[in-house]
Formats: C-alpha cells, sequence, structure tokens
C-alpha cells in the first residue's frame, strides 16, 4: 500500500514541475517512463534551471547514458545515492526508484522551501546563526559536513512541521506532530488552507464531517482556488498509518504557495528587469563578438566563443530563479514573457554562432564535423513504431542502409582526424585543440554506441514478429470449421 500511494503521488508531483517546461509532458508509469533517463534529465533541468546535455535517443546506451548523467548531476550536489544504480533504474525496481524520486523531492522541493523560513523553525537541530558552512575548516572537513547536511536534514523536515503546526495553532485546537495520522481528520489541510486565504473554509463545520469528506473537500479547494496540484486522494491519508513522504511532498506545496503569496509583484518585477538589462547586455557584447572577429581566424573565433561563453554561464548563475521560472506560459505576466522570449532568442543566436563555427572548420575538418553531425542525428532518431512490423522492418532496413554507408567512412575520417597537423605555413595553430580533442570524444562515443548492431537486432526482431504474423494469417486463410474453433483461433490472434 505504501508503494503503492508514494508511486502516485510522487507519479503527479512529477506531473505538476513537468507541466511547467518547455515542452510541458506527461507521464503515466514512473516506473517505465524513467528507464530511458530522458525523464530525470528533464525533471532537474526545470527544478535546478541548469540545462544539461545528453543523449537524444532511446537505445540502451543512450539511456544508461543519461541517467548517469542525471546521477552524476545529482553527485555534484553533494547528495548521497546509497544502493542506487543505473542498472537498477533501467530495470525500474521500485524501491530504487522511489528512493531517488524521494531524495530529489526532499532536495529540491521540501529542502528548499524550508530555507526560507525563519531561523527559528530550524532550531534545535541546526542553529541558523551559525558559520560553520561558510569557515575555512568547515570546507576542508567533509566529514563535518555531512554532518551539518545531516542535520539540516533532519532541520528541514522538522522546519516544515513546524510551520505547519503554527498554520494550524490558528484555528483551535487542531494539533499536528508528525507527517502521519496528524492528517487523517482532514482538519490540519483545511486549516492551513484557512490561514492561507481566510473564507474559504468553514471549520465549525469540518468537526462535524467525517474524515473522507474533509480530506475531499480540502483537495479540492487546494487545487480549485489555491491552484495546488492534487497529488493525494482521502483513501490515501485516512488510514491507520498514512505515507509520511507523500504527506510531506503535499504539505510542502501549501508552503510553496505561502512563499509565492509573499513575494510581491514589485519584488518581481525588479527581478524581471534585472534579468533584461542582463540579456540586453549579452546580446550586445555578442553582436559586437562577431563584428569584432569577423575577419580573425577560426582558432580565435573559436576561443573568443569559449571565452564568451564560460563568462556568459558564469554570470547568468543570479538570474537563473527567474529565467527559469517553474510557472507555465499562461501563469507569465507580459515582461516575465518577454523576458523568456528574449533568453530564448540570445540562446538561439549563441546555437546559430556554434553552428557557423563548425561549418567554418579548415578542410577536412569541416566534412568530419559535417559527417559528425549526420550520424549523431542518426543515432538520436526515434524508433520505429513496433505496432505495424511489416513498416517496421522497411524503416529499419532503410536506416541500417544509411548507417552502415555513413559508417563505412568511420576509420577514414578518423585516420585524417588523428593526423590532422593542427598548424599552417607559419606554424600557427589553426583550430583550438579543444575543439580537436571534442570530435575525437564524438568518434567514441560512436563507436561506443554500436548502432548498427541495435537496429540489426530491432531489424530481426520485427521480422520474427512479421513471420509470426504470416503464419498466424495462413492458418486462417482456410476453412474455419466449428464455432469453437474460430472462438479459439481469435483467442490465440
Amino acid at each position: 500500500q505504501r508503494e503503492f500511494t508514494q508511486k502516485k503521488t510522487f507519479t503527479s508531483w512529477i506531473n505538476s514541475v513537468l507541466a511547467k517546461s518547455t515542452p510541458p509532458y506527461v507521464i503515466s508509469d514512473l516506473y517505465t517512463d524513467i528507464q530511458g533517463g530522458h525523464l530525470l534529465l528533464d525533471l532537474l533541468e526545470v527544478l535546478s534551471g541548469q540545462h544539461l546535455p545528453r543523449e537524444k535517443g532511446f537505445n540502451t546506451f543512450q539511456c544508461r547514458s543519461n541517467i548517469e548523467k542525471a546521477l552524476a548531476f545529482l553527485k555534484s550536489r553533494s547528495l548521497k545515492l546509497i544502493n542506487i544504480h543505473v542498472a537498477d533504474i533501467i530495470e525500474g525496481k521500485p524501491s530504487i526508484v522511489l528512493g531517488l524520486i524521494w531524495t530529489i523531492i526532499f532536495h529540491f522541493h521540501i529542502e528548499d522551501l524550508a530555507k526560507t523560513l525563519d531561523c527559528t523553525y530550524n532550531q534545535p537541530s541546526l542553529d541558523c546563526s551559525s558559520s560553520a558552512d561558510s569557515s575555512p575548516k568547515a570546507s576542508q572537513s567533509d566529514k563535518k559536513s555531512a554532518k551539518i547536511k545531516e542535520r539540516w536534514k533532519i532541520s528541514a523536515t522538522k522546519a516544515l512541521l513546524l510551520w505547519a503546526r503554527e498554520q494550524c495553532s490558528l484555528h483551535g485546537s487542531i494539533n499536528v506532530t508528525d507527517f502521519k495520522s496528524s492528517w487523517r481528520s482532514g482538519l490540519p489541510f483545511l486549516a492551513i488552507i484557512q490561514t492561507l486565504q481566510p473564507g474559504l473554509v468553514d471549520l465549525e463545520k469540518a468537526k462535524a464531517r467525517s474524515n473522507k469528506e474533509n480530506l475531499e473537500e480540502a483537495f479540492r479547494i487546494a487545487e480549485v482556488e489555491l491552484n495546488i496540484p492534487r497529488l493525494l486522494e482521502p483513501e490515501d491519508v485516512d488510514v491507520m498509518n498514512p505515507d509520511e513522504k507523500s504527506i510531506m511532498t503535499y504539505v510542502a506545496q501549501f508552503l510553496q504557495y505561502s512563499r509565492n503569496l509573499h513575494e510581491s509583484e514589485d519584488d518581481i518585477q525588479k527581478k524581471v528587469t534585472e534579468a533584461m538589462s542582463w540579456l540586453a547586455a549579452q546580446e550586445k557584447k555578442l553582436a559586437k563578438l562577431l563584428i569584432d572577429t569577423e575577419n580573425e581566424t577560426h582558432y580565435q573565433k573559436y576561443k573568443e566563443m569559449m571565452s564568451f561563453m564560460e563568462a556568459f554561464n558564469q554570470e547568468k548563475n543570479p538570474f537563473l530563479p527567474v529565467l527559469s521560472s517553474k510557472r507555465s506560459k499562461t501563469e507569465l505576466c507580459e515582461g516575465q514573457q518577454q523576458m523568456r522570449e528574449e533568453w530564448d532568442k540570445l540562446i538561439s543566436q549563441i546555437n546559430g554562432w556554434k553552428a557557423k563555427l563548425d561549418q567554418m572548420l579548415p578542410s577536412p575538418l569541416d566534412s568530419i564535423e559535417a559527417w559528425l553531425q549526420e550520424v549523431e542525428r542518426l543515432q538520436a532518431k526515434d524508433l520505429p513504431d513496433l505496432q505495424d512490423p511489416f513498416k517496421a522492418m522497411l524503416a529499419f532496413r532503410e536506416v541500417i542502409v544509411i548507417f552502415k554507408g555513413l559508417m563505412d567512412c568511420f576509420d577514414s575520417h578518423l585516420d585524417t582526424l588523428q593526423s590532422f597537423k593542427n598548424e599552417d605555413e607559419k606554424n600557427m595553430p589553426l583550430v583550438l585543440p579543444e575543439k580537436l580533442e571534442e570530435m575525437k570524444r564524438r568518434f567514441n562515443n560512436i563507436h561506443f554506441t554500436n548502432t548498427n548492431t541495435f537496429l540489426e537486432y530491432h531489424y530481426g526482431l520485427c521480422s520474427a514478429i512479421a513471420n509470426e504474423v504470416m503464419l498466424k494469417l495462413n492458418i486462417r486463410d482456410m476453412k474455419y470449421g466449428t464455432k469453437e474453433s474460430v472462438e479459439t483461433l481469435l483467442a490465440n490472434w
């Protein structure tokens, strides 16, 4: 029961986050959808506001690579991933998947929200006035840092509980002592709603109703009036031992609503104005750089691009919260929509600049770069729909022919790249060494992925399915006989 509730709650929470991504989408089966790695990367991108590189396809190697990248990103944020392995996620093991998603929820949702509360909520588990995290000694001691993080984890849970208790204390004897049975009556949810938006709830009437009626009323009002996604159902909470993690995930949404209430329109507009100013400055800087480097060598142009990108990635960090706002387009004001458009425009210009530089590589690197891009596009292409094995066979056959044709050039292109003399007649470098290393890494990725074997396997699979279908059709192309034999044939089909 607990696993079922967590899966349902976590799936709804993920969908509420991904609804604000671009483009938005919905997952239906957490254990299956997580296996490709794209779900994890999309989720982490929305939550962190950072762009995370990925393999675009869905074959085994690309899925493994994407999951590895997601886990590496989490580890880079000092998150402990105990007994969470790539193979278990690819298999969709329930306990591992739920454990991973809970780690993400707690870190990006609950901890981040708890940190916005007053220091008094975080005591005595962690003294907010302490400078342990910023002191030189603390930064040198991994063990001490780990202890502080563990204390903060306890504190974040306690801070959320104390916040909920305070909201309920304003409405009489509604006592909240945990994230389990304290919530069964539904009254704490209703009390929090009444505190956040007075007038939406009649608590006196609620005290005379059943638990299920109160829970249904609370979840309905929260969804309709506060726009808080409905992560739970009454039957998830009105049980002997409700799931603590599911209730915490849902309660944290009310804290999020509370934080948004306290952020005034003036504060938001100020942040948007600052971000717009920075975007305009970056666009001018990029335009000037393009003009200044117009007559420069490819080496110098690429060097300037890397220098620009390094500064750009550092300077954008303070603006990421507003640039990566989790609100959907319909929730954004005109200024925020314009800011998003300017951001997308700038990113498009940067990507266009990168693509142009790749096209301007000196011969024969330009043709090798074009070949690399073509192979990578083919590898990232979605698999044909296996519902129609005959069409899928033709599609696989076509892709296999194209891929084999491209791979015939693999060795010659790699040899050319490795033997490329990176200097002109004046002994000056033609291409930045970093670019050459990047191209070599891409060759390794193509070789490792072994797409042709993967395509041949799926072609064989479609062929086997098609043969089975033909056999069954041949059986049916005869006199059927009795009604029972026809029903047997139909059931077998």
